[in-house]
């Protein structure tokens, strides 16, 4: 069990925009591998920034529009949300834990 939230094309307005605090939103999909090896970091810093940072998945297959309205092209792709405003995005699968961390400590 993930410790991130699904969210999806309905719930982003004010699972992700309206968030009083910064959304590390995860887009992946079922078939991908690298999304999948990326799920044990997802869930790690869901743990280690409870309640100064929300983390939320959204699956590309079944939701087209929010990955559309972001020009989400590759997966997995993760977009650091503060205020509604994209502030920092990665593509791709990140090699280590703390490089995946260094890039959400410094807009918390």
């Amino acid at each position: 069990m993930s410790n991130a939230l699904d969210v999806t094309d309905s719930t982003w307005e004010t699972a992700v925009l309206q968030s009083s605090t910064p959304v590390l939103v995860d887009f992946w999909a079922s078939w991908c591998g690298p999304c999948k090896a990326m799920g044990p970091y997802v869930d790690k810093l869901a743990d280690d920034f409870k309640g100064k940072l929300k983390v939320v998945k959204l699956n590309t297959e079944d939701n087209t529009e929010i990955p559309s309205r972001y020009g989400i092209a590759s997966i997995p792709t993760f977009l650091l949300l503060k205020n509604g405003a994209v502030v920092k995005q990665v593509v791709g699968a990140v090699r280590k834990y703390d490089e995946f961390k260094a890039m959400v400590e410094p807009h918390l």
